[in-house]
């Protein structure tokens, strides 16, 4: 697909995209994720939206491992991981999960790592974490459409930044930089395709909830 695709195409065709080709991606079109990331809105038009670009393997390693680890954890029977959720059938939540388990196998062979971050004036304490979320997570969609639009296929997780002092070692992060997600990212190895997801009537209220 080019990046002249409608918007609402790439919106309703933009799947989570977990098993990636080695293939490397041209710094230009890297350039032009980060770049369309940054139109997107932020709290009082700061900016302070930042973006790390990990295409060094050993750093794509440690961050692999880290993620694998914490994957791990999150699918055991006593991990965090909803057994079950009422809108997916059994045999579709398998397959999500065997793209899960996938992209933890394979994470260092995916040629881009990108971590979404907001720089703080300082070390942030936990309400300027939680404000900062509401700067951050409309660039990580612009970055995630406009990777749809040229054809790259990219899924933010969290699972990575688990082990938060481990993490931010590998990537010689500054106290006053917060990490929020890490989206794996390159041409993907599975197609796009419509989206599942509830009907609008589900999730839409009128003027009030009841």
């Amino acid at each position: 697909m080019s990046d002249e695709a409608g918007l609402f195409e790439v919106m309703y065709s933009c799947r989570a995209m977990r098993r990636i080709k080695p293939d490397p991606v041209p710094e230009a079109l890297l350039v032009k994720l980060i770049d369309a990331a940054d139109q997107a809105p932020s709290g009082s038009n700061q900016q302070r939206a930042r973006w790390i670009v990990v295409r060094d393997a050993a750093v794509r390693a440690r961050l692999a491992a880290l993620n694998k680890a914490a994957v791990a954890d999150y699918i055991s029977p006593g991990g965090q991981r909803p057994q079950s959720v009422a809108h997916q059938d059994d045999a579709k939540r398998e397959r999500m999960l065997a793209a899960l388990r996938w992209q933890a196998e394979h994470m260092q062979q995916i040629p881009v790592l990108v971590v979404a971050c907001m720089l703080f004036a300082g070390p942030p304490d936990d309400a300027e974490r939680l404000r900062g979320a509401g700067s951050i997570w409309p660039g990580v969609q612009n970055l995630l459409l406009a990777a749809r639009a040229l054809g790259l296929g990219a899924t933010p997780t969290t699972l990575a930044l688990r082990e938060s002092a481990a993490f931010r070692d590998a990537l010689h992060m500054p106290a006053e930089l917060e990490p929020y997600c890490l989206i794996p990212l390159g041409w993907p190895l599975g197609r796009f395709g419509p989206v599942t997801r509830l009907p609008v009537e589900h999730t839409l209220r009128w003027d009030r909830w009841d």
